[in-house]
């Protein structure tokens, strides 16, 4: 959900490092903010939630080792189950809200567990949860989101997989590289746009190179993705997505 040269947003890129996977580096309690504005909302390498640019943001709380957060976007639709179903001419709205717990092992090895609830606004039957987990060390980390109720975008069981390496470069670059896979429950529920045929199938690569802008402590960036398919089987178009980003503390 935020951006940095090692983290990707996840609502954007669907990136692997989950909210608080970092670990607190002191027992007290601190609050801060990200900001950015994005060409366009990528969901999970292959969804279009917004053609157009897209506004998004958060807020971030954490206290050892205990995290919680509201991130949020603009849309570029809205869907109406009991009406015309999708509307690509209105704007919906999507919170995350997530908490959690993450830490570090005396060897090194990061670890977070935790809960993501959607809310969306003016978009039916997508009131969803995830249980949310990782693991990282050094540059590399793993990590899953288990989909624990059926709603408009998922079966309950759908499990979102993914793998990821961020490194620094010179001139203050940074790359992001990560890799999306999903397996999909079968069952298909009532309110799912779709039918599934897939039991698994690869979702997304990203390549993302970012860089400071000057001394704002704001970060620009450009992710190319290799899009893969969806839970039907079709195929999607590779993507770009550009932005800038603005982390701070409160």
């Amino acid at each position: 959900m935020k951006f940095s040269k090692k983290m990707v947003p996840l609502a954007i890129s669907s990136a692997l490092i989950l909210p608080g996977m970092s670990a607190p580096t002191a027992a007290q309690a601190e609050l801060s903010g990200n900001i950015g504005v994005h060409s366009k909302y990528l969901l999970r390498g292959i969804f279009e939630e917004n053609d157009d640019a897209a506004v998004q943001g958060g807020l971030d709380y954490s206290n050892g080792s205990f995290y919680a957060g509201w991130w949020a976007s603009s849309l570029g639709y809205t869907y109406d189950a009991g009406g015309a179903g999708v509307d690509v001419t209105e704007r919906g709205f999507e919170n995350d809200f997530y908490a959690g717990f993450a830490g570090e092992t005396a060897g090194g090895l990061g670890w977070d567990i935790g809960l993501l609830q959607y809310i969306y606004l003016n978009v039916d039957d997508s009131d969803l949860t995830e249980l949310i987990g990782g693991l990282s060390m050094g540059p590399f980390s793993a990590g899953f989101q288990y989909l624990l109720s059926d709603g408009w975008w998922g079966n309950a069981g759908d499990i979102y997989w993914k793998l990821g390496y961020s490194t620094d470069l010179p001139k203050d670059f940074g790359l992001a590289v990560d890799l999306g896979y999903y397996t999909y429950d079968d069952d298909d529920n009532s309110e799912l746009g779709g039918v599934t045929l897939e039991d698994s199938g690869f979702r997304h690569l990203n390549f993302t190179l970012s860089h400071p802008v000057g001394k704002t402590g704001a970060d620009m960036y450009v992710q190319y993705t290799v899009a893969g398919e969806d839970r039907g089987g079709a195929e999607y178009d590779d993507s770009m997505v550009m932005g800038i980003t603005y982390d701070f503390d409160i």
